[in-house]
């Protein structure tokens, strides 16, 4: 208290407030100017700035990192494998269908009815052997007939050139009229057409008789026997005539037709070795040749008929049979074999993508237009579009286009494909280089 009234105290001077301060503990403080004040701030404000580069400057280093990983993970996955070398010949598998060298079906040339057959179905026969015998009493009476007709016309004819000899005799002699004569003559010519006229109709009824024996018309098999025992014969063939007796074939040799491919129409000439393969004959094959073609590609399948004759000696081909015809051809121009799965159809046309690099450096689709030889449902044999260190793409995505980047990997990495890691930056203290 008697402080506080010496300090209320007027006219007395007071202690200076440093003596107080240092009293009070704190007068080892020297006093701070403005000048250390701004070093001060701008010593904390550098601190700051250099805190926050090392914390931003990494983070944005990931982000681009994070970006080009993503785009690089969008990029399609694709893996390649450059095309297989064809070989310098190939085998072409065709169908065919198998007919005998020579197949007819025999008719009857005379009515009658069927007396007797002589053969059946399965029967080897020989050229000229009885096959079957046809009655027919009418064209017999129609043939006695004609018969007598000639004599008349032979009786005839041999009357009236006696008369127009002796007439004609006469006539040299003044005795007869020139008329008369010239009559006689006429009639000796008008008989003797007669004559060879009923000749010619004699002729034509032996022939028919000789129709009633049925003789087979060259060496072969009967296959077919559609008439019997008092059958009704009727000449002629088809819808207008009688129907068919018996059906021959010869079969020895054995015809082939098969329909080739344009494309493999070069390939397939006369004399191109054929082998045949039946599914009742496995493991076997029988030799054969390309004899003829038709020379005509049909406009309505694009194909080519190529017969093919194989010798037949054991009997085991029969007409009728399917078979499957392959022809060993020698490749005119070298392929190149790639799986179905690599092709793709498009507006423009068959393609194959093959992998191209663009001016950065980068693997980008390059759809490329082919022509392929043949096709066996497993690979195609490319005759032109791709060269042999083209990289082609495998099972390419339909969306797809020309010039995309890809990203090309290996088959194990196609299931499951790793993203490139980025470099960790240095100073970093995580995945993202630095703490949050």
């Amino acid at each position: 208290m008697s402080e506080e009234k010496h300090a209320q105290q007027p006219g007395k001077p007071q202690p200076p407030r440093g003596e107080h301060a240092h009293e009070n503990g704190l007068g080892d403080l020297p006093p701070v100017s403005g000048t250390k004040a701004v070093v001060w701030l701008a010593i904390v404000m550098v601190c700051a700035a250099i805190l926050a580069v090392a914390l931003i400057i990494p983070r944005e280093r990931a982000n681009r990192v994070l970006a080009k990983t993503t785009a690089q993970l969008a990029l399609p996955n694709v893996t390649v494998a450059r095309p297989q070398m064809g070989a310098p010949s190939q085998e072409i598998v065709l169908p065919g269908n198998m007919f005998a060298y020579v197949d007819s079906p025999i008719y009857a040339r005379t009515d009658g009815y069927l007396d007797k057959w002589y053969f059946d179905i399965g029967a080897h026969v020989k050229k000229g052997q009885l096959l079957a015998t046809i009655a027919s009493p009418e064209v017999d009476q129609q043939l006695a007939q004609a018969k007598a007709d000639l004599a008349t016309a032979v009786a005839n004819a041999s009357y009236a050139q006696k008369q127009a000899q002796r007439y004609t005799e006469l006539l040299q002699n003044n005795a007869v009229a020139t008329q008369d004569t010239e009559n006689f003559v006429t009639q000796a010519a008008s008989t003797n057409t007669q004559v060879k006229s009923a000749q010619a109709n004699v002729d034509r009824l032996e022939q028919l008789t000789g129709f009633e024996k049925v003789y087979a018309p060259f060496s072969g098999i009967i296959t077919a026997r559609d008439v019997d025992i008092g059958t009704l014969i009727n000449a002629g063939a088809g819808t207008t005539g009688g129907r068919e007796m018996f059906h021959m074939d010869d079969e020895h040799i054995m015809r082939v037709y098969v329909n080739v491919p344009q494309v493999d129409v070069p390939s397939c000439t006369v004399g191109t070795p054929a082998q045949l393969t039946l599914n009742e004959y496995p493991g076997r094959r029988f030799a054969g040749k390309v004899v003829r073609t038709s020379s005509a590609i049909d406009p309505s399948s694009r194909t080519l008929l190529a017969e093919v004759d194989v010798p037949n000696h054991d009997g085991l081909l029969v007409p009728g049979a399917y078979t499957e015809v392959h022809f060993n051809v020698k490749v005119t121009k070298q392929t190149l074999i790639v799986p179905v799965s690599t092709l793709m159809f498009r507006q423009e046309g068959l393609r194959v993508v093959t992998v191209a690099k663009n001016d950065k450096g980068q693997d980008i689709a390059k759809l490329v237009p082919i022509t392929i030889a043949q096709d066996d449902g497993r690979v195609v044999q490319v005759l032109e579009g791709l060269q042999p260190t083209d990289e082609v793409v495998q099972n390419p995505p339909d969306s797809i286009v020309d010039g995309e980047q890809l990203r090309v990997v290996s088959p194990q990495q196609q299931g499951a494909p790793v993203a490139p890691q980025p470099a960790p930056a240095q100073g970093s203290q995580g995945p993202e280089g630095g703490s949050e």
